[in-house]
């Protein structure tokens, strides 16, 4: 895109993570865009977000929509589609989000977010993420800190 148009040097690579952890580096959790479906509605209206799902998922559609949108292919067909065609030969890093995802396999922890209070977990990790980058904390810190700090937003949402 207009970064490689710059003439910008750049780099991809994998997402850092703590070599004391048991297992690390493991796949990294999926995120992102979510499709639901709500209930109280018709079988006529089931069958059509049926319909429309079993387009989405359909390989053509993946490989189109990974390669225009960036979001990851959710079939391997469609991720080995693309990988066929050269596309990532033809864009640098495009491939390193499913290397990164598909690595290893996915253990409890790392198959999905299941979390109450995500987007506060998320802005407490933002926040102490900015405080060690501004030189207010240690890494460890940081890490500790949002544990703790992500474990009480959990336990709150949990007992509510």
């Amino acid at each position: 895109g207009d970064i490689v148009k710059s003439g910008m040097n750049y780099g991809i690579g994998q997402l850092p993570y703590d070599s004391d952890a048991k297992g690390a580096p493991q796949n990294t959790t999926p995120g992102g865009a979510s499709l639901w479906v709500f209930g109280n509605k018709s079988d006529e209206e089931y069958k059509g977000v049926a319909a429309f799902f079993a387009y989405l998922s359909k390989t053509d559609v993946q490989e189109y929509l990974h390669q225009k949108s960036g979001y990851l292919p959710v079939t391997l067909a469609a991720y080995e589609a693309t990988k066929k065609s050269g596309f990532y030969d033809k864009n640098p890093g495009r491939e390193t989000p499913i290397l990164q995802m598909t690595g290893k396999s996915p253990t409890d922890n790392s198959k999905g977010v299941r979390l109450p209070n995500l987007p506060q977990v998320r802005d407490i990790q933002n926040e102490e993420l900015e405080k060690m980058l501004a030189g207010q904390q240690t890494a460890q810190q940081a890490l500790d800190n949002a544990v703790a700090r992500g474990n009480a937003a959990i336990k709150e949402a949990l007992d509510n």
